[in-house]
């Protein structure tokens, strides 16, 4: 059952990343509440979303959130966030009036000519969330934050999101990680028929920078901006630069036919 929107706003859609929850968008919500309605779902089994698919498939993930979607939504996701949004975006087109990724990529791992994250580096997360969910997860938002200036007080506000919810279900974690490790989505980039934008953090250690000129190879059309200072979390790190990128963005978008 989509949302029913009480409003004649455009509905601006904002997926989180893994291991956290909806509340990363807090701060930003102020620069978007007048012009949008803003839907800030959490994804499958993490932050107030206690139910997901099992085995944790990402078609599956993103089919339940697509189901609190309206039509003609403007999608963004971050990190993980990304991919749900992209399956969304195949699956259920009518879904997605315009796409934009944050700090995310069609295919996470490095692999033949693509730039990603090192396959041992997923494979230590896994092995640690078996014995330490919460001490994995503040691991992650440590690299998060790799090379930013502001890079502590990222770390706190992350954590403080994180804490204001319920933890994340530790299968869903696992089932995010293989789906970090295991999805590649760039066979079917060719697919998307919305316009397809996207905002990156040149210092990102996940999502790195040599990635992107593979990805404006795959869509050519896609419209790719770097925040010279940002790592992965841009949002937080240049909350006011990245603010303009997101309203440029979601105003444009919403008056494209």
């Amino acid at each position: 059952m989509a949302v029913p929107v009480a409003n004649d706003k455009p509905v601006l859609v904002l997926l989180h990343g893994w291991g956290l929850n909806h509340a990363v968008w807090q701060q930003l919500l102020p620069q978007l509440t007048e012009q949008f309605t803003v839907l800030t779902p959490d994804l499958p089994g993490f932050g107030l979303a206690e139910s997901y698919p099992q085995p944790y498939l990402l078609t599956d993930a993103a089919a339940m959130v697509a189901e609190q979607i309206p039509a003609g939504s403007l999608v963004l996701g971050w990190s993980l966030g990304g991919l749900v949004a992209t399956q969304i975006a195949l699956d259920f087109p009518e879904k997605v009036k315009a796409l934009a990724w944050v700090a995310s990529s069609p295919c996470f791992v490095a692999g033949d000519n693509w730039p990603g994250m090192a396959p041992l580096v997923l494979r230590q997360f896994a092995a640690a969330l078996a014995k330490d969910v919460a001490l994995t997860i503040e691991r992650f938002l440590a690299i998060q934050a790799l090379g930013s200036a502001t890079a502590r007080q990222e770390i706190k506000l992350l954590k403080q999101a994180l804490l204001s919810l319920p933890l994340p279900q530790p299968a869903a974690l696992a089932g995010g990680l293989a789906v970090l490790a295991e999805e590649d989505l760039r066979p079917r980039l060719a697919e998307l028929r919305m316009p397809v934008t996207g905002c990156f953090g040149r210092l990102d250690s996940l999502v790195p920078m040599a990635m992107l000129e593979k990805l404006q190879t795959l869509l050519p059309q896609a419209s790719l901006t770097i925040l010279p200072k940002a790592s992965h979390a841009p949002f937080i790190s240049h909350p006011d630069e990245f603010g303009q990128w997101l309203l440029h963005w979601a105003q444009n978008a919403h008056r494209s036919h």
